[in-house]
């Protein structure tokens, strides 16, 4: 049992906090319960959602087909990790019953089955989620047709479930490892953030190939070519780009959050376990999971006010008021805990300044993307003359918006920094490490307003196949114009999180080096914690350089693969429109295809992508040291918040700069102004869908991996025979990767040829 040294209290306080994981499971399935009681609206409309359906079922299964082989790899290879290095200390401690060589069996398979757990647990949050989504959708659209709060309820609640699946599974897998593992938990909690880290990344990056692929070729052709509606039921990609709003921003960006929230956790306990051996007290390991449980109940509080009060219910001030809600009760909890168990003020100011740091950062994303705020107005404006000058503003407020998060998350590191003052490092890392956790706090509502956005898209996509009424088609327009608010909001956090979760885990690869160091007796002064990382090293200098690089190979990578696959698109898309009888409505297009299509091409560029972020910190720490390591990981955090929130913010301002023309500024639908924002949108699609937030869970991949990683490092030479033979087997599997996804991942020919059409 965990109970080695614990209070009552503490004991008590542990099995509340798993009962607590359990009430909001419970209470995402009472209202997946209430969402499916409502109908699904005409047969039209169900027989556009039965086509939307169809295919994300289509796309889930084969997802689940291209990554299971690598699962079964990847367990046993954690499994077998722990033989490489004796076991810790506390694994000693916490098993002192049994041998060393059991105790390392134990924690082998602890790793082993945490690193299946989270994987599962991150596989549930995206499908789960995103089937609850789509079921959401045509109840939507069918609410708006009674009125405008029901629509909002259903809307928000159907995102709510997926919501309280990350919050609930991810506290879940967190309290039983601790049960079952007490203080040696640490070492089998990064197999859990990996296992949903990894799936993370593969929905995210499979996700916004797929999404941005049908979202950029069904635009191309149907807006600007043929000049029809967006949603026009002619477009034979209409069908694939709705799918797509929910593989990649519920499956996606729910897996995405979900490791976030794992990870943080992870940090957070690694390093309060350092606190208990220096202070002897378990309120540091204990602490966060407290507060990981009243977030969950503060978020089922919060997520049930939002609720519309007649047709004319501004559903963005409804949704702020869950938000600040729960915000305003974890406040006060996490206050009253910091003084009556903790018995200090520090704690209480991390985990604060956390909360402020997700308000913060939703306030900035929000100034920059929001068509009430003056960027988008200037983007808009900056139409008049033309797509270049458009897309020229976008990427000023892309820069400018990365600049100001950066200053924000400084003043964030700033703040643990005073809050410890005068304390040990170590002090300062788990105030970092206490601010992440305190910024997903909110997880509940944070992902109930992300997968807000598609369900309304979806809505509003169905309403528009369907010929809903005008008033219906008014109601779902509006709430796909807040949806799209919500989207950029969250991914503004997401990245904020992945950064303050990445700082978290530098500290803990610290940490954990200089342990393994001081098994190997090398002297306290030249252990990591005491030297640092240091920059002046040429071979340090050399590993942050191309830390910086890997975020920008990445990106590039994931353009284009949208850029190929929307190709396909656009030419199947096309291709069907010049069938006879398609324009005229007479004959129905295949949408089957144009899935068919997005799903064999996000599949295909999966594997190559995650290999770059599993195996490049590997191979750095082989070539060049685990300080050099140290180095890289500074490289990819620096450079990857840069890229993620310049890509996510510019792409979500020329997006809505697109939707406030077709609203009727400068001109509205048809004009030129309005062509020119297509341009921008198109532009804009694979970086605030595909290429920005798929930085996030691999800045995360990158930080494990190496966590995993460098103590078993430390422990060989360069010259080492089998460290030569695995160098060159990694910057094999890296340069193969590369080179598939610049050319040989995929072609027109081949994708058509392997479905037979």
């Amino acid at each position: 049992m965990f109970s080695m040294d614990a209070t009552l209290f503490e004991i008590i306080s542990i099995w509340v906090v798993l009962f607590i994981a359990i009430i909001g499971l419970g209470y995402a399935f009472l209202l997946r319960y209430q969402i499916m009681r409502h109908d699904k609206g005409t047969a039209k409309m169900q027989e556009v959602w039965q086509a939307i359906r169809l295919g994300a079922d289509a796309y889930l299964a084969r997802q689940l087909k291209t990554i299971l082989p690598l699962i079964f790899v990847l367990t046993a290879v954690l499994f077998f990790s722990v033989y490489i290095i004796p076991p810790s200390e506390e694994a000693l401690h916490r098993f002192s019953a049994y041998s060393s060589e059991t105790v390392r069996l134990i924690v082998g398979f602890g790793r082993a089955a945490a690193f299946v757990m989270g994987a599962i647990f991150s596989l549930i949050v995206g499908q789960f989620g995103m089937r609850m989504a789509v079921e959401g959708n045509v109840r939507v659209a069918s609410a708006a047709r009674r009125s405008f709060a029901e629509a909002l309820k259903i809307a928000y609640r159907s995102g709510t479930v997926t919501g309280m699946l990350t919050d609930g599974l991810g506290l879940l897998g967190g309290t039983v490892i601790f049960i079952i593992f007490g203080i040696a938990s640490p070492d089998v909690l990064l197999g859990f953030g990996f296992g949903g880290t990894l799936l993370a990344l593969f929905m995210r990056v499979g996700g916004g190939i797929f999404t941005k692929a049908a979202d950029v070729g069904a635009d191309l052709v149907g807006k600007v070519e043929q000049n029809i509606p967006e949603d026009d039921p002619r477009n034979a990609a209409v069908i694939a780009d709705l799918v797509g709003d929910n593989v990649g921003d519920c499956a996606g960006m729910a897996a995405d959050i979900f490791e976030s929230y794992e990870v943080t956790i992870v940090a957070g306990l690694i390093l309060g376990l350092a606190l208990v051996s220096l202070t002897h007290e378990l309120k540091w390991i204990v602490f966060p999971l407290l507060v990981r449980g009243i977030g969950v109940l503060s978020s089922i509080f919060g997520t049930y006010l939002v609720k519309g009060e007649g047709k004319n219910q501004d559903a963005f001030s409804s949704i702020n008021k869950g938000f600040y809600a729960s915000a305003g009760i974890s406040i006060v909890a996490f206050f009253f805990l910091s003084m009556f168990y903790m018995h200090e003020w520090r704690a209480f100011l991390s985990v604060g300044v956390g909360i402020a740091l997700a308000i913060v950062i939703d306030e900035i994303t929000k100034y920059f993307t929001h068509t009430q705020h003056p960027p988008v107005k200037e983007i808009a404006h900056s139409s008049k003359t033309g797509s270049a000058t458009l897309i020229l503003r976008g990427l000023s407020i892309g820069f400018e918006s990365s600049a100001w998060q950066f200053i924000v998350i400084a003043v964030t590191i700033l703040a643990a920094i005073l809050i410890y003052w005068g304390q040990p490092a170590v002090f300062v890392l788990y105030g970092v490490a206490m601010t992440g956790i305190g910024m997903l706090t909110l997880t509940g509502n944070n992902v109930a307003m992300d997968s807000f956005g598609p369900i309304a898209d979806n809505a509003n996509g169905i309403g528009e196949m369907a010929r809903l009424e005008p008033e219906a088609r008014k109601i779902l327009a509006d709430l796909d114009a807040v949806g799209n608010t919500t989207k950029a909001i969250t991914k503004g956090l997401a990245i904020g999180s992945a950064v303050i979760a990445a700082v978290s885990l530098f500290g803990s690869f610290i940490t954990d080096v200089s342990k393994v160091q001081a098994q190997m007796g090398i002297v306290e002064n030249l252990q990591l914690f005491v030297t640092g990382i240091r920059v002046s090293v040429p071979a340090v200098f050399i590993g942050m350089l191309l830390g910086g690089a890997i975020p920008c190979l990445f990106s590039a990578l994931t353009i284009n693969a949208v850029a190929r696959a929307a190709a396909l698109i656009v030419e199947e898309v096309r291709r069907q429109f010049r069938i006879p009888g398609i324009m005229e409505g007479k004959v129905k297009p295949d949408y089957k295809n144009a899935v068919d299509i997005c799903t064999v091409a996000a599949q295909k560029e999966l594997i190559g992508l995650s290999l770059i972020a599993v195996v490049s910190p590997i191979l750095i720490g082989m070539l060049l040291g685990v300080e050099a390591l140290g180095g890289f990981l500074a490289g990819v955090i620096l450079s990857g918040q840069l890229l993620a929130v310049f890509m996510s913010t510019a792409g979500g301002a020329w997006d809505n700069a697109k939707k406030t023309i077709e609203d009727g500024l400068h001109g509205g639908k048809g004009s030129e102004a309005h062509k020119a924002s297509i341009v921008g949108d198109t532009v804009g699609d694979p970086l605030k869908d595909t290429a920005g937030p798929a930085l996030n869970p691999m800045i995360k991949v990158i930080n494990l991996v190496s966590l995993l990683a460098a103590p078993i490092l430390i422990r060989y030479q360069r010259s080492d025979p089998r460290i030569i033979v695995a160098i060159v087997i990694c910057s094999l599997l890296i340069f193969g990767a590369i080179l598939y996804s610049k050319h040989g991942a995929l072609s027109f020919k081949n994708t058509r040829r392997e479905h037979g059409f």
